[in-house]
């Protein structure tokens, strides 16, 4: 098989499977519809403008949370791996708080901003910002000592140092970070979506299509949620081999 095609096997292998179990119907097609229901499911919510709605919604809430969660992370995850002071003055405080589940402070969350979208950015934005500070914080910790050295050769500011040489050797390591934050960015939104009240969005659609046993709307959300977070994911990896051309050399 051409290695071009890989990618591809597991997902039709999946459907494959899936059509076989739906035509001999070795589960009640009650708990998995087939994908033609799928699809006519999707052609009927595309053609409404629902489902779209839906996205737009949960793509909204993500990009903020994502966005806030660089402006405050990178920084913040560059000082504690460049400063020893910094680091001995926030890395406790930061592994308590990432050892807190965010999910238990969601009601901390719904006191401070109330159950609009506010709550649900914020909520979101706090799980990824830890996730990009401790990245970027170990990206600058294992920056190449022989880098630094010719750096120090060269007598560069350390203003110097970090824009041109430590960020620069890091940027691989960051970017991985973000990749993890914004997955974790769409679980928390999504489930947000699901227990905090709101109108439109796709973690909304899933729990209220399984409350009212829409079972195919339910297997549509969760294949578009997945979709998602998966074109998202592939975008950040183009940005990283398009940035970052020096990796690995």
């Amino acid at each position: 098989m051409n290695k071009k095609y890989y990618p591809f096997f597991v997902p039709l292998l999946i459907i494959l499977i899936w059509l076989l179990f739906s035509y001999f119907e070795i589960f009640s097609p009650i708990f998995i519809p087939s994908p033609q229901e799928i699809k006519t499911q999707l052609v009927e919510y595309v053609h409404d403008g629902d489902l779209i709605k839906d996205i737009y919604s949960t793509f909204y809430r993500l990009f903020f949370s994502f966005v806030i969660a660089i402006i405050i992370g990178t920084p913040i995850g560059l000082l504690m791996g460049y400063s020893e002071k910094t680091f001995r003055l926030l890395n406790s405080t930061i592994d308590f708080f990432r050892s807190i589940p965010v999910t238990a402070l969601f009601p901390l969350f719904l006191l401070f901003f109330g159950i609009g979208d506010e709550a649900k950015i914020s909520a979101a934005a706090w799980s990824a910002m830890l996730i990009i500070m401790i990245n970027t914080m170990h990206g600058v910790q294992h920056v190449k000592i022989i880098r630094l050295k010719v750096a120090e050769t060269m007598r560069l500011t350390k203003t110097q140092v970090m824009t041109k040489v430590i960020f620069h050797e890091s940027l691989s390591q960051i970017i991985t970070g973000y990749r993890t934050a914004l997955s974790i960015s769409l679980v928390i939104v999504v489930v947000t979506e699901m227990f905090i009240g709101t109108k439109y969005g796709l973690g909304h659609r899933i729990i209220n299509a399984q409350l009212t046993y829409r079972i195919s709307d339910m297997y549509l959300s969760i294949l578009t949620t997945g979709i998602l977070g998966y074109i998202l994911n592939k975008i950040l990896l183009l940005f990283e081999k398009r940035i970052i051309h020096w990796k690995g050399k």
